[in-house]
């Protein structure tokens, strides 16, 4: 049978400029995912919908979104990335253009349902970044790639009620079409030349996503830490946009939004652990990193009423959860060179499929026990994310402290 080789030789490593450059790249990338949360308020009115319509719009870019990441970014694994990265960059840039003149509700609808689909250029980064890397300095280089996508995260519900603000909400898409072309022109000259990767029928490449996440237990015990976390986040601040806004806080959406800048820490806290990963330090700090979420859910579930307990608990939260979830990406981004987009792609749909767990958990409970019902499940949820860390902290996490044998192309795979 013929088996598949692996092409990826020794990277010379990343300057740090451009590892900067990823790290834009992805936070303007991720950025377009959420332009429209700020704004649904003047689309409905603009477009003559209702409020609750003009929500789908964020549903429909997020399940384009995870669509791309399942059928698009296995394909970094295979095809020539310096060509692939900016060509995905174009029609994205293409579809926010679309989205700047849609005439209607409908025809933005599909217009933002393609700019999710067309938006998967960052999660192609972080592989690339995974292989241009030295085993030295990928902790650093992953850690400072995921931080611009918090960043872009961050900064782009502010930058897109600003814009609007002054030059109405379809200006935030003619600027973000417009930095999107530019950055697909960078990163076509940025790119370097890489090896040719053998050729895989894209059929066969879906299924060992599959097939990888299934049969490796480090894998598998990643893929559970990751859904755990985001299902926690997403819970997290679902609630707390319910907490804010009533008494005795009664904050606006602005003054919500305000809070949500505490998670810059988050970012520092990214920037940290991708050293930690460099120093083999990885195993410990999920832990710690888990440990640090639990206290926060406890101080903010303790405190639900008083304005500091809850900044303090935010800013735990933000370093816990980001800072694990940054070291998630990097292991399973290091356990096979040849199949980093296929791992990484296993990595975000479970994510996906936490967070939207999350929030359909806090919209579930909140009727019930309101806060504190929220804060008790999610404390649980981490409890059994630490259970697992010490079940499996000498079996399938110690696999990831050694040199981790490759997956097996998807030839080698039994289908």
């Amino acid at each position: 049978m013929v088996t598949s080789t692996d092409n990826t030789a020794r990277s010379p490593g990343i300057s740090p400029g451009f590892t900067r450059l990823l790290a834009f790249t992805g936070g303007a990338a991720v950025g377009n995912l959420y332009w429209a949360q700020p704004l649904l308020g003047d689309i409905a009115v603009a477009l003559s919908v209702s409020p609750d319509t003009a929500g789908l719009l964020v549903t429909l870019s997020q399940l384009g979104y995870a669509l791309g990441i399942f059928l698009i970014v296995p394909l970094g694994d295979t095809l020539n990335r310096r060509r692939m990265i900016p060509t995905i960059m174009f029609l994205c840039s293409l579809s926010l253009g679309a989205s700047a003149v849609a005439p209607s509700f409908v025809v933005l609808l599909t217009t933002l349902a393609l700019v999710g689909f067309t938006n998967i250029a960052g999660q192609l980064l972080i592989p690339l970044a995974g292989d241009l890397a030295t085993d030295e300095q990928r902790g650093r280089v992953v850690g400072t790639v995921a931080s611009g996508f918090l960043v872009g995260i961050l900064l782009s519900r502010t930058v897109s009620g600003i814009v609007a603000d002054t030059f109405g909400w379809r200006m935030i898409y003619v600027a973000a079409a417009g930095m999107m072309l530019v950055l697909a022109v960078i990163m076509s000259r940025a790119i370097p030349v890489l090896p040719p990767r053998d050729h895989i029928p894209y059929g066969r490449l879906l299924r060992s996503v599959l097939q990888a996440s299934i049969r490796h237990r480090p894998v598998r015990v990643i893929l559970v830490f990751g859904a755990a976390l985001m299902c926690v986040f997403t819970a997290f601040w679902t609630g707390l946009t319910f907490l804010l806004a009533e008494i005795p806080f009664s904050f606006t959406a602005f003054q919500i939004g305000l809070v949500s800048l505490l998670g810059v820490l988050g970012v520092i806290g990214a920037q940290f652990t991708g050293r930690v990963y460099d120093r083999g330090w990885s195993i410990p700090a999920i832990a710690a990193g888990l440990a640090i979420t639990l206290i926060s859910l406890v101080i903010s579930g303790l405190s639900g009423s008083l304005v500091a307990g809850v900044l303090v608990a935010v800013s735990l939260l933000s370093v816990g959860v980001q800072s694990v979830l940054v070291l998630l990406q990097t292991l399973i981004v290091s356990i096979d060179p040849a199949a980093r987009s296929r791992l990484n792609t296993a990595l975000i749909v479970a994510n996906f499929v936490g967070g939207a767990t999350g929030s359909t958990v806090a919209a579930l409970l909140w009727p019930i026990g309101r806060w504190t019902a929220v804060m008790g499940a999610t404390a649980l949820i981490v409890l059994f994310a630490l259970t697992i860390w010490f079940l499996q902290r000498r079996r399938s996490l110690a696999e990831l402290t050694s040199t981790s044998p490759a997956l097996p192309a998807p030839d080698e795979i039994s289908l």
